[in-house]
């Protein structure tokens, strides 16, 4: 996977958690999510982005909009329910009724020492 202006990516923890609406509305259902980042990656929060695969047949992903985040010990956000585990609802894929949507969320990274912290913190779960 290439992601446009950013070389470096990690993937969401498995310990992430999050809060959604009752009923998700029309567009990017991300966009009325709130994530709950784990304490011991706080310092990436504005790292996470949801991102999407540019149409064509080269696997080149561009960013759309940074994730909206809290701490686990922040108050929870009015008018959503959770919170909930991230997977499996990411485990999935999104379809529509001929093809697959190609949608992640990825810690972005444009230089190597950030991408290793937060690489290393994301493992030490």
């Amino acid at each position: 996977m290439i992601v446009q202006d950013h070389p470096f990516f990690c993937n969401m923890p498995e310990d992430m958690r999050y809060y959604r609406p009752l009923e998700f509305p029309e567009g990017f259902i991300e966009k009325s999510m709130v994530f709950i980042i784990p304490d011991r990656l706080r310092k990436f929060r504005r790292h996470l982005w949801h991102v999407r695969r540019n149409p064509g047949d080269e696997a080149i992903y561009m960013p759309l909009f940074r994730v909206q985040c809290i701490l686990p010990n922040d108050a929870a956000p009015a008018g959503l329910k959770g919170p909930l585990d991230v997977y499996p609802f990411y485990a999935r894929t999104t379809k529509t009724r001929n093809k697959a949507l190609d949608y992640y969320l990825l810690f972005l990274f444009r230089d190597r020492l950030s991408y290793q912290r937060c690489k290393q913190l994301i493992e030490e779960h």
